[in-house]
């Protein structure tokens, strides 16, 4: 049976999902991830890092879809923004965690220690994406039987690498 699938972006950061995805990505505890992000938010160069809102501002949704269109095209833009619901009883007081400035990227910034520049990186790469389109691919699943035996398998081709294009070590 082959039928497509898509995979959509994960929401924008907040505090716990950007602890997460610092330790799964790239090996930091909480502790290293907050003073990192601190740093960074110090220096103006990330919003607010104490967070359980998954909103952006309307402004930060423009010049990401403008960066998109300018820097991939639009094939890689959806024809409305992407918005994402915060869960029940999370205060709404900041927006999620994304760069101050969406056209600025890591490499960009002097004077960052390198833990702080690959966490400044996955925090811009997760904002850009979270504004991109879906990743399209072909999924692929066979069962064999043979006597008392059946074998399956599953496999998935990507057609359209989407949302993949800014997070190409995203798995799920």
């Amino acid at each position: 049976e082959v039928k497509p699938a898509y995979r959509s972006p994960s929401p924008p950061f907040t505090t716990s999902t950007l602890q997460q995805e610092a330790s799964r990505k790239l090996g930091y505890n909480v502790s290293r991830t907050m003073q990192l992000a601190q740093k960074l938010y110090e220096n103006g160069h990330i919003t607010y890092m104490r967070t359980d809102s998954t909103n952006l501002s309307a402004e930060a949704v423009s010049n990401c879809r403008d960066y998109i269109k300018n820097k991939f095209g639009d094939a890689y833009l959806p024809e409305n923004p992407r918005l994402y619901s915060s869960k029940e009883g999370a205060q709404e007081a900041h927006e999620a965690i994304r760069p101050s400035n969406v056209s600025v990227k890591a490499d960009q910034i002097s004077g960052l220690e390198k833990d702080a520049e690959r966490l400044y990186d996955l925090i811009w790469r997760n904002f850009v994406a979270c504004q991109m389109n879906n990743a399209q691919f072909l999924s692929s699943s066979v069962e064999v039987k043979a006597d008392d035996y059946t074998l399956r398998t599953r496999g998935r081709i990507l057609k359209f690498d989407g949302f993949l294009k800014v997070m190409p070590t995203a798995s799920k």
